[in-house]
């Protein structure tokens, strides 16, 4: 598979996992952006030890952690009024940005396991990637749906 089709093929679906991580549309763009650069610079090192998404989803995955790592040790202050740039509203739909909202509010491995399931990615693939059982990650799936279910419910949506 060439690296077109590659991108072609995932970059939403990469999109939607840093979207889950970073909960601001520019930085996930940055994030996925900065994963397919990965991606195009290790594709000819690639073994197909396991699925080409799965391992894409994985260099996704510590591409934002790495990023939160980095978020944490650098304080982020606001830009003075005068400069501040005018967001622009998307199309996404109000509810889609409360469920990023709420995923980018779980811990880490919770975020990666959520954002996996949400592309339909089958749980083996999925204990792969974050290291775990695959009857952890369904344990685990189980308890954000019900997490993310309350905040819904709290928040009277």
């Amino acid at each position: 598979m060439n690296f077109e089709t590659i991108y072609k093929t995932y970059w939403q679906k990469v999109f939607r996992l840093c979207m889950g991580y970073a909960n601001d549309t520019a930085a996930a763009k940055d994030l996925a952006q900065e994963t397919f650069i990965k991606v195009w610079k290790q594709l000819p090192k690639f073994r197909n030890e396991s699925s080409i998404g799965t391992w894409i989803f994985r260099i996704a995955s510590n591409t934002c952690l790495r990023q939160i790592q980095k978020d944490k040790k650098m304080p982020k202050s606001e830009l003075p009024l005068e400069i501040k740039d005018e967001i622009l509203e998307t199309n996404i739909e109000k509810d889609i940005q409360l469920l990023y909202q709420y995923i980018s509010e779980l811990q880490e491995v919770e975020r990666i396991i959520i954002s996996l399931e949400l592309e339909d990615m089958n749980q083996k693939e999925i204990a792969e990637i974050v290291g775990l059982s695959e009857g952890n990650v369904r344990v685990k799936i189980h308890r954000i749906k019900e997490k993310l279910t309350q905040k819904f419910k709290k928040n009277g949506n």
